[in-house]
């Protein structure tokens, strides 16, 4: 299997390798909740001997409503994430939805994230690619809701025809069962993995309850919060190397997602618990 390996920090994904983490913020609010989280985070996983990498979206382009917060756009959001960079010293992972911000990000991100209803946008795939080959960056692709997990070769092929070396993670999400609801098959990280690629799970975006939220009458996305660490913890165990999960100061209050993220007061307990699973999946 590859070892993803970020250009500049000693964050690695893969067999043999530490458990890997993702983690942040969905989407950046201040600069300040972005540099509290990501200093907790940090910490924790240093504490914990775990792989960290800070994730935030400088814009949220699939928000439910249109007067739903997106964050300050890709100006504004890279300065902030770069200022995270230098102050944290930690690799940056961000997420892009059109072709012509690839390059942009990629000087400031590490790892570049293609969200799950994009994944097979070629273009957007295409160009994440050449910005991968151009500046060493990883690319962590979220499988569509609606794609089986032996479909996502079709990515993959795509991303080889232009760069044959490209550093690839799949990201296990959950798919579609009915209306407003999704479910996460742990069989899948297994199929995912035969592709000779890392594989995370993204734990918070798994539950939710897509256009279900009963505060905005369907104006925004339902979440299950409770059920995070129970689908992290089962993926970890079906075999997942790195998970992806994202935190708030006050979850309640989040400006995106709310009900699915995480209260950072909870994640040491949380990563504590994931790496032990880890460390007995993998004998390490």
């Amino acid at each position: 299997m590859k070892i993803c390996r970020t250009k500049n920090f000693n964050w690695s994904i893969g067999d043999d390798k530490k458990l890997a983490v993702i983690a942040g913020c969905n989407v950046i609010e201040s600069l300040d909740e972005c540099l509290n989280i990501g200093l907790h985070l940090k910490e924790i996983c240093h504490d914990l001997d775990i792989n960290f990498c800070f994730k935030a979206s400088f814009d949220k382009a699939n928000r439910s409503s249109v007067k739903s917060f997106r964050g300050p756009g890709i100006t504004d959001g890279l300065k902030i994430l770069a200022k995270i960079k230098e102050e944290l010293n930690v690799p940056i992972c961000t997420d892009i939805h059109e072709a012509n911000q690839s390059d942009t990000v990629s000087q400031v991100a590490d790892i570049i994230q293609i969200p799950a209803f994009l994944c097979r946008q070629t273009d957007l795939i295409i160009k994440a690619a050449e910005s991968s080959k151009k500046y060493g960056s990883i690319l962590h692709i979220k499988k569509a809701q609606f794609l089986a997990p032996w479909d996502c070769k079709n990515i993959l092929n795509k991303i080889y025809e232009v760069h044959s070396d490209a550093k690839v993670i799949f990201c296990e999400r959950g798919v579609s069962f009915g209306y407003n609801n999704l479910i996460v098959d742990p069989l899948s990280i297994t199929i995912l993995k035969e592709l000779n690629v890392p594989v995370t799970i993204d734990a918070t975006h798994a539950v939710q309850l897509p256009g279900a939220n009963p505060l905005t009458d369907g104006a925004s996305t339902g979440g299950r919060r409770w059920g995070v660490p129970i689908i992290a913890k089962s993926c970890i165990a079906a075999g997942s190397q790195g998970v992806f999960l994202e935190f708030h100061t006050n979850p309640d209050k989040a400006l995106c997602d709310a009900p699915s993220c995480l209260d950072i007061n909870d994640a040491y307990d949380l990563l504590s618990t994931l790496k032990g699973i880890y460390s007995v999946v993998n004998n390490t």
